[in-house]
């Protein structure tokens, strides 16, 4: 489901969420890799935790992201029914050296950790 009654209540929140250059590199992050939670964010950004909830509340109460828990760890990822509108945001702001450099670092840790979890299940293995 897309974003069907566009105001401008909602376009003001919208826009305010972009309006910060912290919140356009979380986005970012989540635009282009789907998820990610509050621990990597902190890291990829070099944000304190506190700095990072702040703008992740910041944006989920702008009704731009969902919420799924799993284990101790709540997984945050962008509202289907305004990928249209960010779609369009992020087209423009696709060449911006620093958002590029921050899916590199997300790129690196995911790897990382793919291959922590490869190593203990061939020790666990054994």
């Amino acid at each position: 489901m897309r974003l069907k009654n566009f105001n401008v209540d909602y376009g003001s929140k919208v826009f305010r969420s972009f309006s910060d250059i912290s919140r356009i590199r979380i986005m970012n992050i989540l635009y282009n890799r789907k998820e990610s939670c509050i621990a990597d964010l902190e890291l990829i950004l070099n944000f304190t935790q506190t700095k990072t909830s702040r703008h992740v509340n910041y944006l989920k109460n702008a009704n731009l992201l969902n919420m799924k828990y799993v284990n101790q760890f709540i997984f945050y990822s962008i509202r289907e029914e305004a990928l249209d509108l960010i779609d369009q945001i992020f087209k423009l702001l696709e060449k911006d050296k620093q958002l590029e450099k921050d899916l590199e670092i997300y790129d690196i840790m995911n790897s990382n950790r793919e291959l922590s979890k490869n190593k203990l299940e061939i020790l666990k293995n054994k």
